[in-house]
């Protein structure tokens, strides 16, 4: 199946590590220019080169996704350094642990900003820049199976964070969709990256014991998923959340 992603322009958030460096990957092997934001900027520089030696053009920007100001600023350096932007990848979120009983507002602010407010504003930054210029494009929001189940174990910030996500990305595509742009998202349950690595260490077994499918999944696992939704094939998809927890979600 052609994939038809050759010469497309991508950018992608959280782009460092875990699923932001296999989605990446996956999108340059295919042919895609990137531009890779992260607050890490060995990382996003190492997973960078990675892509380049592939054979596309990827630039690294560091970026602190909890800051309004800092993703105005860096949406306008995407756009610069591509030229054009074909796909919006959103996958940067932190995970912080927290009763409900105890969560700092200071925690729940920042999960906030940086999982639902980063989202939205990237989005509108390139609704707003490809519908000026007549072009269409994708936005695929990497969300949570946390967003339908609710958490259980200590994370009610970043729950509802991914719940707004799931809102958001119905409503944009209802907006975008008939002008040529389209949103979907994937919900993932658990996967080996750093994200969830404290979580699973204080809870032993309690993860793998809630996937249909019987194993925590790889980033590449997800990539492959994320990718073919930026593709041509899957052009009439929009304003779905598919499902790709190993079974955890089943919606």
């Amino acid at each position: 199946m052609d994939l038809k992603l050759k010469g497309k322009k991508a950018v992608i958030t959280g782009a460092s590590r875990g699923v932001g460096r296999a989605i990446a990957l996956g999108l340059a092997a295919e042919g895609t220019d990137l531009v890779l934001g992260a607050a890490h900027p060995d990382g996003v520089a190492q997973v960078a080169r990675e892509a380049e030696a592939l054979g596309v053009k990827a630039t690294p920007l560091t970026v602190d996704l909890g800051d309004a100001h800092q993703v105005t600023v860096f949406m306008e350096q995407a756009q610069k350094a591509l030229g054009a932007m074909d796909i919006l990848i959103n996958n940067a979120g932190i995970f912080p642990q927290g009763w409900c009983q105890d969560i700092p507002l200071a925690d729940w602010q920042r999960t906030l900003d940086i999982n639902l407010t980063a989202a939205f504003l990237t989005s509108q930054a390139f609704a707003k820049t490809n519908l000026d210029a007549g072009r269409p494009g994708k936005i695929i929001n990497i969300n949570s199976q946390a967003a339908f189940h609710g958490s259980t174990t200590g994370h009610v910030h970043y729950a509802a964070s991914k719940a707004g996500m799931a809102a958001m990305t119905v409503s944009m595509a209802r907006e975008l969709s008939p002008k040529g742009i389209t949103v979907n998202g994937v919900a993932l349950g658990i996967v080996h990256t750093d994200l969830i690595a404290d979580s699973m260490a204080a809870h032993p077994g309690y993860y793998e014991s809630r996937i249909p499918i019987g194993h925590v999944a790889e980033p590449e696992e997800i990539a492959n998923i994320v990718v073919f939704l930026a593709s041509a094939p899957a052009n009439y998809i929009t304003g779905a959340t598919l499902d790709a927890s190993g079974g955890m979600l089943m919606r």
